[in-house]
Formats: C-alpha cells, structure tokens, sequence
C-alpha cells in the first residue's frame, strides 16, 4: 500500500559537535528532519544520537567534514531537500555550496556567487571599495610569492599582517613587525591556509595597532530584505582569535553604531547577499573603522545578539533557505540589555593557549537566570585532537554589562570540567581585570595584561614540574561542618592512594623521559598531541635558545616549539608529516 501522507523535509548538517546540535534544535522546532553525518569514532557523539538519521563519511586524504563529493552523494542518499553547514569546515566553500545547488539541493547560507564575491577577503575589498566602506590599506590583489611580499611592506612600511585569501576564524593570519619576519609570516600563512582552506592565497594589508575588533551581524532574505542586529565586540583575542564576545560594544557611541550598520547592509546589497552573515571592521582609537572582511556563515558568536534580539539565527537561516521572508523588519530590532560569551576551550592558557585533547572525566554546566550553554560533552567524552579545541560556549544575559559580568563570573565559578585543561581560569582572570570591567580591551589586551595568563594547568604541565604528587586534598567533618583540607607533601598522597607510590599522579599523564638519565637537560619533549607541519633545523645546525624547532597542528592550532637552550642539534626525531604524543622526544640539543 502506498503511503499518501506529506513527507517531513529533511536537513543533512554537514557538521559536527555544538553547531551541528544547534542547527537539530533548530530544525525540530521548524518541524524538518534533522540528519547528522560523521566521522570515525563518532558513532555516539551528541549531534548524531540527537539526529533523526546519521550517515558516516567514508574515510579519505582528508578530513571527513570536508569531503565534498561523499557530503553531497550522502544528502541525496537520505532525501534531504536542504543543506546547513554550520561553521568552519565547508561552511564558506562555494565550491561546495554550488555542488550542493548543482545535486538540486538547497545550501542554507548565501550563493556560491556572493560566497566568492565576500569570502574571498581580496575580493571583498574591492566589493567594499564599490560599496563607499574604508578599507585597510592593503595590496590589490593578492601575493604570489615572498619577494612581492616584501617589496610592498618595502615600500608601504611595517607592521604588516599576512592573511589568507580564504576562510577564517584567524586560520592563516601572521603580523610581521619587522622585516626580519616576513618569510615565516608568509610561509606560516600560506601554509595554514592551505590546510585548512584548500586555498594556499594570501594578501597584505597594514597591521593596525590597538584597535577593537568589531562585527555586525546581518541577515537578508531571498526577497530583497536586510537587516543589521547591531554590533559585537570581539576584541579579547589569542592569535587572532576570539576569546570573549559582548554585545553591545562599551566603545561603540550610537552614531558610530548607525554607521557601522549602514555600512554592513551596503555591503550586503552590493552583492545580493542572503542568509546569515558577519561583516568584520577594525575601529581605530581616533572612531574611524576599517572593513575587514565579511564572514559568510553563521558566527559561532551569534549567540550574544539572540539573547539581545530574542530573535532566533539558525531558524531564520532555514526560514529563508526554503523561500520565506524574514519573520522581522529593521524597525523590529530593538536590543536589550548585555550579552557575553566566554569560548570555554580545552587549552592551558598558562602554556600558551596550548591545546589539551583528552577524556573529559567530570563535566557539570552553570545554571540560573540568564545563562545559556551551547555544548555537545558529556562526562567521558572525548577532546579529539583533530577538530576544534571548543569544548562549550557560556553565553550571559544582563540588564546592563556589569550585571552581565558579575553573572559570568558567578557562572565560570560553577562550571566543572575535569579531565583536560581548559580555559575558565582564564576567562575569570579577564573578567577581574579593571581594563576589562572598564571597557578598554582592545586587540592588544593579552600581550599588554600579562596578568590574566594563570599558571599552567593542564596535567601534562604539571606532571613536568614534579618527579611526585606534592600536594593532597581531602574532605573531612568536624563537629558537623565539612572542610576541604590541602596537605602539602608527598606523604599524604602516598599513602591515600596506591598509584602514588609507583609516582604516577592520579588522573596524570606522566611526561616520558626519553634519554632523561643521559642528558636530562638536552633533550626537547613535545607538550602537546598533534601533526608536524614544519621542521626548521637540521641535525649538526647550532641554534639559540628560543630559536624556533618545529610546528606542531594539534586541534586546528599551530604549536610552536622553540629550543630550551643553545647548542648544537645533537639529534632530530621528528619530521614533517609526523604524529606526535605528549612526551615524545622531538630534539636533542647539546
């Protein structure tokens, strides 16, 4: 018997982790049918039990989320009529956004045509330039080798930022202040763009000190209709990418806020934009900004401006990929109060932002009025090395930004991770910080607050500093009130728990001590997971102390690692193309 009834549309979310879950709750309530796909070892995660289906990506060179012909060949396989890419991966590939128009299918996000004309940042430029927005001084178009390169900071002046022509999320970004660094800032970038981007392109523009970086979110649907939802503050950054978001910006006045929102629909016109979108600019000390570049996706910070708006992005995304118009006008946007984000990351700020993918072993969210957690973890799930380091994106409400803050303070202070290291130390010494509560971040916040960077945290690091567990902490009742109770010393910890004696720390990794007895001094351990991308010396080469020794790619990051002491290259054990453990030995300097 045939079955007559209306078919549910359905949605494949080519993505994976927060967003992917984002865009089911979305569908769920629009009444479409979500779809997950994954990778290896994915099968349990969150966003594909939370789907109504989930297809694997076959395995391949590359990583699976952005396998084009085998994300396209599964959408037709499971009958979506519909396409949401979330963010990073495909998401701004409009090679990938006209594959899927090409299958028949509907993209959620704009057309391969705007994609190009915006998301390639040199040609966004000019699309700016028709559009009356001020653009950084920058080149042209874009540069080809490193001799062009340094024939222009030659003749325009240094500092100079090296960005890459696609992408972005601060893949691909390096500053050369000098033009000593001009090499490794163009290699850097061209390499990390190619990547993660496919697309190894690369322009220059000046580098400009002490700015806010500022965004206004945009949405347009397919019938002519834009509209700006005011502006976010994103100035709070490590290599050039957001830590903290607020909306709206402490520095932004209402005459500013006009023209930056004018400014944003301009662009969006000129090239007949649709969907979700972020246009980028850089506000100088003086009041005057600069075009930046115009991401073409939905931002993993549109949080803050939903909980401003009340308005829903994602479901708006869908909305207008199936031919309706935008459910508000301008004159509806009307934000209220404050909003922040905190990037809860599984990095050890106090290493350098490394990265520590791992277990999550203990995972409890904060609670309370006016507190949102967007997150796919759980209590044993997994930290992988091969995607993002984002572990949940703590979003606050407040009537006004101190209220704002003091709920972000109280939230960070309830939430619980365990397992890896993450960046909630971090985020509590920014929001105590007077520049920070003042409202004077700007780019240059972390290196000129040196403060704010904790100890090290993570287990690797601190296993590193001691041969045996020093310090113990226990629960204990005393005439009915309970104490948490540090005994400091290796005795306590000893005899607690049996793991001790054998000097491993419990819920530790030990650093492996290769060639330790020999020349405890002279050998260079890796501190984190990942890939080599890089190796700059040779064996027999003498090198400074701090001199760089190889890149290391661990969870979408570059990891430098310099040389702990001047010498001679006694022994290289790494090279490019590697996988390489915590602890495992990369160099042996003597």
């Amino acid at each position: 018997m045939t079955d007559h009834a209306p078919r549910t549309e359905r949605v494949l979310i080519a993505n994976r982790g927060e967003i992917a879950l984002r865009v089911i709750r979305a569908c769920r309530e629009l009444g479409l049918s979500p779809v997950a796909i994954y990778g290896e070892g994915e099968e349990r995660s969150a966003h594909v039990l939370a789907a109504d289906d989930a297809y694997r990506i076959p395995d391949g060179d590359m990583l699976p989320y952005l396998n084009i012909p085998a994300i396209v060949e599964i959408t037709v396989r499971a009958g979506a009529s519909m396409v949401h890419p979330g963010y990073g991966f495909l998401a701004e590939n409009a090679a990938f956004a006209e594959a899927i128009r090409d299958a028949g299918l509907a993209f959620v996000g704009p057309t391969p045509e705007a994609m190009r004309a915006l998301g390639d940042k040199v040609a966004a430029r000019k699309v700016a330039v028709r559009a009356n927005v001020l653009i950084v001084p920058g080149t042209d178009d874009p540069v080809d080798t490193v001799d062009e390169a340094r024939s222009w900071a030659g003749e325009f002046g240094y500092p100079v930022a090296v960005k890459a022509a696609g992408g972005g999320g601060g893949r691909g970004f390096r500053v050369a202040r000098e033009a000593s660094e001009l090499d490794d800032a163009y290699l850097g970038s061209a390499g990390e763009a190619q990547r993660y981007f496919a697309n190894p392109t690369v322009f220059l523009e000046r580098y400009l000190e002490r700015p806010r970086h500022i965004e206004v979110q945009i949405i347009a649907d397919q019938l002519g209709n834009v509209v700006a939802l005011g502006e976010r503050d994103c100035s709070v950054q490590r290599r050039h990418q957001k830590l903290i978001e607020e909306t709206p910006s402490p520095a932004v006045t209402a005459e500013i806020r006009e023209q930056l929102m004018a400014a944003a629909v301009s662009l969006a016109l000129e090239v007949g934009y649709t969907s979700a979108g972020t246009v980028e600019f850089m506000l100088a000390p003086d009041g005057q900004f600069y075009f930046l570049e115009m991401n073409t996706r939905i931002q993993v910070e549109h949080t803050i401006t939903e909980m401003v708006t009340g308005f829903d992005l994602v479901k708006e995304q869908l909305r207008i990929a199936q031919g309706f118009p935008l459910s508000f006008s301008q004159a509806d946007v009307d934000p209220k109060g404050h909003s922040i984000q905190c990037r809860i990351n599984a990095e050890d700020a106090g290493r350098d932002f490394a990265p520590t993918p791992g277990t999550i072993t203990v995972y409890r969210e904060p609670g309370g009025f006016g507190v949102r957690i967007d997150s796919a973890m759980t209590a044993g799930a997994a930290i992988s090395p091969m995607y993002d380091s984002l572990i949940a994106k703590l979003v606050v409400w407040g009537r006004d930004r101190t209220e704002a803050i003091a709920r972000m303070q109280r939230a960070l202070g309830e939430f619980q991770i365990e397992g890896v290291a993450t960046t909630i130390p971090f985020h509590q010494n920014v929001l105590a910080t007077p520049a920070f509560t003042a409202g004077e971040a700007t780019t240059s916040f972390l290196p000129e607050h040196p403060e704010v960077i904790p100890t090290p945290q993570s287990p690797v690091a601190a296993a590193a500093e001691a041969d045996a567990p020093s310090n113990a902490e226990a629960l204990v009742e005393v005439n009915g009130r309970r104490f948490s109770v540090v005994v400091r010393g290796g005795a306590f910890a000893m005899a607690s728990d049996p793991a001790a004696a054998n000097g491993m720390v419990p819920g530790r990794r030990s650093v492996a001590k290769k060639g330790a007895k020999a020349s405890a001094k002279e050998m260079l351990e890796s501190p984190i997971q990942g890939s080599v991308v890089r190796v700059e010396v040779v064996e027999g080469q003498d090198v400074t102390a701090g001199q760089l020794i190889c890149v290391i790619e661990a969870m979408k990051m570059e990891n430098e690692l310099l040389a702990h002491r001047a010498g001679t290259v006694k022994s290289l054990h790494v090279k490019k193309g590697d996988a390489i453990k915590v602890g495992a030995s990369v160099v042996e300097i003597s």
